[in-house]
């Protein structure tokens, strides 16, 4: 019986690995032999997760015409990898992918690194940041306060609990975009709103257009739903949209829906204009696109000189349009699985109809915590802690990478948590297992892009600062050389380091 349960065809394999390549070598350097460079590109691959464990791969014959090399060069690849615990084969059955024992499977998304790897590796993989005390304790405390009428409920309420919708849609309202608590859900943070949104506008093989790059969780999300990704490339820099491209592929893909951050962008960190809100709402309005608005970064402008253009709501208030998705998790903690939609009232009903199947409802205590901080002036004053705490970070990441890798390149964003970054002319994926090595932990770009793109960027986020900045870019400049030097596993020991 065959151990597979996918596989992957010999013409994307080929595309994904011509994704790797490095730039030239330079003079002195050791090129690895052809099975050897194979071997490690459908590593990387598998590492990565951008090809899955237990996937089937092509047969020698297949892969050998798409590479335009010999099956020897391909049989002595496939050889490697079974030597090295990342292809099993049977006959009959083909050959498939694998991880050895003890290896982590990998994910295509960023998940948090283990609590108990944190001593020795530096966490460059997820944008977030510590909670904002004492607002965290005070708003819990608060919570408590509030919870003895709701115990004596059921307990669920899927559509959120009604006093946290009512304070939402005021906070909207106040920003000049009426808005009534019919218009709210609440959810179990951002990733279950487009959780939601996804499963009842994006049925399998449904195209979504996508920013290109976009954040990588969301991808990974929309990927598992069945839906068909269609990217649309930003404009270079921070300059946000390229309104050009954005009008072509909502006409001539036509959509379902269209997924933004039009604030403080992740992971590129352009803010778009209110020109290009006006205008993409204007084009998947023609279109018939539901256009999807993530405002999770919308709050965490970091230099005071920064005006804020109106919401992208705010260009379709009646919500027939877009429907806006919010989040407590990056403005004040990732631990405060609050987040929100808002939509036309049908939308919402049939959100709240459809969760009846999935998780019921968001935790009571969690809903009342963000109610009392948007209640009592606490959100703002956390806010304001959480943007001093990027800031910082920020400023001391870019003067850390600048010194210690000044070929890479990025523009400093306003705002957000991330900086993205081109690391000059090296594979984003081979940066990333280096710095696994070395003791840094950074996503590499092509987590961010469909089919492989972005192969030479890396995702910075600002979740160090101080020292820990310092010694985080001396990693990723230990693991910059090792990839320059084609180091094997094992190279440069981590450090531990203790903030």
């Amino acid at each position: 019986m065959a151990q597979w349960t996918s596989a992957v065809g010999a013409a994307q394999l080929a595309r994904l690995l011509m994704s790797q390549q490095e730039r030239p070598a330079g003079p002195g350097t050791r090129r690895p032999p052809a099975y050897r460079a194979l071997a490690d590109g459908i590593r990387l691959l598998v590492l990565e997760g951008r090809v899955p464990v237990a996937a089937r791969l092509p047969a020698e014959r297949e892969l050998a015409l798409s590479l335009s090399v010999s099956r020897t060069t391909v049989a002595a690849a496939y050889e490697a990898l079974r030597g090295e615990g990342f292809l099993e084969s049977r006959r009959g059955a083909g050959s498939w992918t694998a991880v050895p024992a003890g290896n982590p499977l990998p994910a295509r998304g960023l998940e948090p690194l283990p609590p108990e790897a944190l001593g020795s590796m530096i966490d460059l993989g997820t944008a977030a940041l510590p909670a904002p005390e004492p607002w965290l304790t005070r708003a819990v405390r608060g919570a408590l306060e509030e919870l003895p009428p709701y115990a004596h409920t059921h307990g669920d309420y899927p559509a959120g609990l009604p006093a946290l919708r009512a304070t939402i849609a005021d906070r909207y309202t106040a920003r000049g975009i009426p808005t009534m608590p019919e218009q709210i859900m609440v959810t179990t943070g951002a990733m279950g709103a487009m959780d939601a949104i996804c499963h009842l506008f994006a049925g399998r093989g449904e195209r979504i257009a996508v920013e290109s790059p976009s954040y990588a969780n969301i991808l990974q999300l929309m990927r598992e739903t069945g839906a068909r990704l269609v990217p649309v490339a930003m404009a270079e820099g921070l300059a946000g949209w390229d309104m050009d491209r954005w009008r072509q592929v909502l006409r001539e893909a036509a959509p379902r829906l269209a997924y933004v951050v039009a604030d403080f962008h992740n992971p590129t960190g352009a803010l778009a204009d209110e020109d290009q809100r006006r205008r993409l709402v204007e084009a998947a309005r023609s279109a018939g696109t539901v256009l999807v608005a993530d405002e999770t970064m919308t709050e965490l402008w970091l230099d005071d000189d920064v005006t804020m253009p109106r919401q992208v709501c705010g260009f379709d208030p009646a919500g027939s349009t877009v429907i806006t998705v919010g989040s407590a998790s990056k403005a004040f903690w990732a631990g405060m699985r609050i987040g929100w939609v808002r939509a036309a009232p049908d939308v919402i009903r049939s959100l709240v109809a459809a969760r009846a199947y999935a998780d019921l409802g968001t935790p009571v205590l969690e809903q009342l915590a963000v109610n009392w901080l948007f209640g009592t002036g606490g959100w703002e004053q956390a806010v304001e802690i959480r943007r001093a705490q990027a800031r910082d970070n920020r400023d001391a990441l870019v003067a850390a990478v600048r010194r210690e890798l000044p070929g890479w390149e990025f523009e400093v964003p306003r705002g957000g948590l991330t900086l993205w970054v081109r690391a000059g002319g090296l594979s984003g994926s081979r940066l990333a297992e280096a710095g696994e090595r070395v003791g840094v932990r950074v996503p590499s770009g092509p987590r961010f892009g469909v089919d492989g793109a972005f192969e030479g960027y890396v995702r910075l986020p600002f979740t160090v600062g101080g020292a820990v900045a310092e010694e985080a870019a001396a990693r990723l400049a230990a693991a910059a050389r090792l990839v320059e030097s084609g180091g094997a596993a094992g190279g440069e020991t981590p450090r531990t380091f203790v903030a």
